[in-house]
């Protein structure tokens, strides 16, 4: 039986990836969720309806800081981006008050502990962790003319340089499509039914479609990228951690960085009018990626109490 607070439960409402309200992915946070089940976690999602929703709950090991789960309005998450990034920053601020500092987050989450150094400063919060699971490529082939056709866009328009179609995963499996330029990002117009008839799936479920391009709207960043959720529930997320998370492969695979560390702005969310900006480290020895990391800002935009 869900165990109620007589006070409720504290949530709060964060932009993420972001350092400016009303732009970048809104995530909520339910603060004091030990008690709820994960049927209620899940109409709770639903009723927040974001993209994610994230509970906080008491950590099982005591050294960490908390033990978090991640919805969706359909189902649970193992790991997400944007929600590993609001979560420590709201907690580094619930424990420290805002105040210009240098924090250690610990979250277990389903796929393992992640660790996250949040930083204060006149300039607002910024949180990075290391990915708990280096990028792996699945086995999955996709030719360019139905990744072009999934788009929306010609086949020519697929692909650049030696950026072919390919699946990979960081915790979450992404079908990861190049795309021209921005001119192609812009006109795509995913094609739900032909999706769904033949695109792969990957544990039952259908890939979400994470299209890129060298070009950028910003002269500082490295690529720009739209992301969009295929299944039953289709729409484009205006930034994406996890889909980074697996873009990290990619971008070792094809590029090719050399030794040393490796720093890669990503946008992402400009045609939904959310602009967002991910940066991605890697940390490349002997031609390998030793180890990588995901960072962004976050603001607080709302606050509330959850009477269930």
């Amino acid at each position: 039986m869900d165990v109620r607070p007589a006070s409720g439960r504290p949530y709060e409402i964060y932009d993420v990836f972001t350092g400016e309200a009303l732009s970048g992915n809104p995530l909520a946070i339910v603060h004091d969720a030990d008690g709820l089940d994960e049927k209620r976690m899940q109409a709770i999602a639903r009723e927040f309806n974001l993209s994610e929703t994230v509970f906080v709950t008491s950590a099982t090991n005591p050294i960490h800081t908390a033990a978090i789960r991640i919805f969706t309005p359909e189902y649970e998450l193992p790991f997400a981006g944007h929600p590993t990034v609001g979560t420590a920053i709201a907690l580094a601020a619930r424990r420290h008050d805002g105040e210009n500092a240098d924090v250690l987050i610990a979250l277990e989450e389903k796929i393992g502990v992640v660790r996250c150094g949040v930083g204060f400063s006149r300039m607002g919060a910024f949180a990075e962790f290391d990915l708990p699971r280096l990028a792996e490529r699945l086995d999955i082939e996709v030719e360019k003319e139905v990744a072009a056709a999934a788009l929306g866009v010609g086949t020519h328009e697929i692909g650049f340089e030696n950026h072919v179609p390919s699946v990979w995963s960081g915790g979450v499996p992404y079908l990861l499509i190049p795309v021209h330029n921005l001119i192609t990002a812009a006109k795509i117009s995913v094609d739900t039914v032909f999706v769904r008839e033949n695109l792969p799936k990957v544990d039952g479920r259908q890939l979400p479609i994470y299209a890129y391009c060298r070009e950028t709207r910003l002269f500082d960043s490295d690529f720009h990228a739209r992301m969009f959720v295929t299944g039953g529930n289709h729409y484009e997320d205006p930034a994406t951690g996890s889909a980074v998370a697996a873009f990290a492969g990619a971008i070792h695979h094809f590029d090719r960085p050399v030794d040393g560390v490796a720093q890669l702005w990503i946008e992402q969310g400009m045609e939904m009018g959310r602009p967002s900006r991910i940066r991605l480290e890697l940390d490349i020895e002997n031609r390998r990626i030793a180890g990588a990391r995901i960072g962004g800002s976050a603001i607080k935009v709302a606050e509330g109490t959850l009477f269930v």
